[in-house]
């Protein structure tokens, strides 16, 4: 038994980073597929924690093998959710693309960990995605200037995926984050990928505050996003508002997102203009995630699995939309067999993470706060009377 949250902020801190690593590892072994696909092949939509798509042949079946995707394991999500939460328990303060270089980037190479898709322990760097190995290749080997190292990766949702320890460390203040998480994700991504980033943690951030519902959640991207993020959220924000389940609402939202969409129609098959960086287009994820919380009213079961049985790159879809649920409803919205059963599954401490950034959350407001008073001070020396 874990003890609960001794405040407020710790209970939104403990919601949305367990809710973000259930919600991962519940779309993991549906990554990749079609919601028809998933129908066929559980016989209806996904309630739960499933086991691998291809039963015990994962090791060797293809696309997704040697991943051992399902059975409460977490993914590559929740693996750059918790490193970014170690380099905040290092730093003990706002973060930026260097503290990526010093911090992330040899946390990635030097430190073996379970991983629970390889049940076995490896270096992170041995699990992640091309996109994430690009920080390594840049800021290790290339040495690269961190605040330009994301220029020329692939654009996707690569950064904005691990993003919800920045929204929770400037948790109430939806502006800060997405400033923050602009300047993080600088080592990562360009373009819409970054923008991305800075968007979901203003989410996160927008959820923790006393109050906040869906809607203000939304509204509070919407007023950030910038260019085809933004046109991207009011479409599929538009088109939830008409759906009360998630059940009718999955090929709505994928009509919605996919004008802003450059993978194209097959996941698995990329168009020749995806990820490359533009103005006009958005990555899939965070729009669709943003319309599941709208379409489950926050509910963190209803909007996860929404985000669960729309396929594609649902993993990181329900590791967003599970953030931000999370975040509204606190520790006790995710339902606790869910969590349990991922945290045994994944070899996992999924309450430890959220403890240790809540505290650099606090250290972090006294910080700022004293920076206010010297900055207030100062400034009001110069326009207190003549010079």
């Amino acid at each position: 038994m874990h003890a609960p949250p001794r405040t407020p902020l710790e209970d939104r801190v403990t919601g949305s980073l367990v809710g973000a690593a259930v919600g991962d590892a519940l779309g993991g072994p549906v990554e990749g597929y079609s919601p028809e696909q998933i129908t066929d092949r559980h016989g209806g939509h996904v309630h739960g924690i499933v086991g691998p798509w291809h039963g015990d042949a994962w090791r060797t079946a293809r696309p997704v093998a040697p991943y051992h995707k399902g059975d409460g394991h977490v993914t590559d999500d929740t693996l750059m959710t918790h490193a970014l939460v170690r380099v905040y328990t290092a730093v003990r303060d706002h973060l930026d693309a260097y503290a990526i270089a010093d911090h992330l980037v040899p946390d990635l190479m030097t430190t073996p960990r379970w991983i629970p898709e390889l049940e076995a322990e490896a270096l992170p760097l041995h699990r992640i995605f091309l996109a994430e190995k690009w920080l390594v290749a840049r800021l290790h080997h290339g040495h690269v200037d961190p605040r330009e190292a994301g220029t020329g990766n692939i654009v996707n949702c690569g950064a904005a995926m691990y993003m919800a320890p920045v929204g929770l460390v400037n948790a109430g203040h939806p502006e800060a984050a997405y400033a923050e998480a602009l300047d993080v994700a600088g080592a990562h991504q360009s373009s819409y990928g970054r923008e991305a980033a800075g968007v979901f943690a203003a989410a996160v951030a927008a959820a923790c505050a006393p109050g906040a519902t869906p809607r203000s959640v939304v509204d509070t991207c919407l007023r950030l996003a910038k260019d085809g993020t933004r046109a991207a959220i009011e479409a599929v924000a538009e088109a939830a508002g008409a759906h009360r389940t998630f059940e009718t609402a999955l090929r709505p939202l994928r009509a919605a997102v996919a004008p802003f969409d450059t993978v194209g129609p097959d996941y698995r098959a990329p168009s020749l203009g995806a990820r490359r960086p533009s103005r006009l287009h958005a990555v899939e994820e965070l729009p669709v995630a943003l319309g599941m919380v709208l379409v489950g009213d926050g509910d963190y079961r209803a909007t996860v699995l929404g985000s669960v049985n729309y396929g594609r790159d649902c993993d990181s879809i329900a590791t967003m939309s599970g953030a931000i649920a999370g975040a509204l409803g606190g520790a006790a919205a995710v339902p606790p067999d869910w969590a349990k059963r991922v945290a045994e599954a994944s070899r996992l401490d999924l309450h430890a993470p959220a403890r240790a950034l809540t505290a650099v959350a606090e250290e972090v407001f006294a910080a700022d706060r004293a920076r206010r008073r010297a900055h207030e001070r100062a400034f009001t020396a110069l326009t207190d009377g003549p010079a």
